[in-house]
């Protein structure tokens, strides 16, 4: 099966986006057969956006199960957002806050190559253009940049290795826990996107 054909898409059409996002925070948990992804964003109404003001939040995804959503802290109920295929929408939100979304990955079998995904090598990634909404929600498109921090966790022995692009502030592993898989880096091991 074929990918359809991409879609032009023209600068008479462009519209700044309806949200901003200043800082994410990831952390991503490698396993055997998937990844878990956590996202802090801090959001807030692009004030240069034409539009509805109250507008909902949308964020880009593809192939994302999500295991997690929170508005400020608050765990949303089912009916406070959608999901769809392509997209996270939370319906009400207010003009500043702080979305923590949690999903699940599967790098293993992500044959796109964008996005995060595993090789016979060790795991990958790749961003551009659009690849990042294969790694977690969010608004995927140029103009809209964040200041990124990227934790990545996985086992000692099957990844002695994890970086990630832009500047590390730590590195290091601990001990497995009994109630944990895998060794673990320290909150804030690299800043950047992965």
């Amino acid at each position: 099966m074929r990918d359809p054909a991409p879609t032009a898409i023209l600068l008479k059409d462009y519209a700044p986006p309806a949200f901003l996002v200043d800082t994410i925070d990831l952390d991503i948990a490698i396993f055997d057969d998937h990844a878990r992804v956590r996202a802090t964003l801090a959001v807030r109404r692009n004030p240069t956006a034409r539009g509805v003001p109250a507008a909902p939040l949308a964020l880009d995804g593809d192939e994302l199960s999500l295991v997690s959503v929170a508005l400020d802290g608050r765990a949303l109920a089912a009916a406070e957002y959608a999901v769809a295929p392509d997209r996270l929408t939370v319906h009400a939100v207010p003009d500043a806050f702080t979305l923590a979304t949690e999903v699940r990955i599967e790098p293993q079998k992500n044959t796109k190559l964008m996005g995060l995904y595993a090789s016979k090598d060790g795991y990958f990634t790749q961003s551009e253009a659009e690849g990042f909404r294969r790694i977690t929600y969010f608004i995927d498109r140029p103009d809209v940049m964040a200041r990124y921090t990227c934790t990545i966790r996985a086992d000692r022995e099957r990844c002695p290795h994890l970086l990630s692009n832009g500047n590390p502030v730590a590195a290091g592993f601990e001990p497995p826990r009994p109630a944990a898989q895998g060794t673990l880096l320290p909150k804030g091991g690299s800043t950047a996107p992965p």
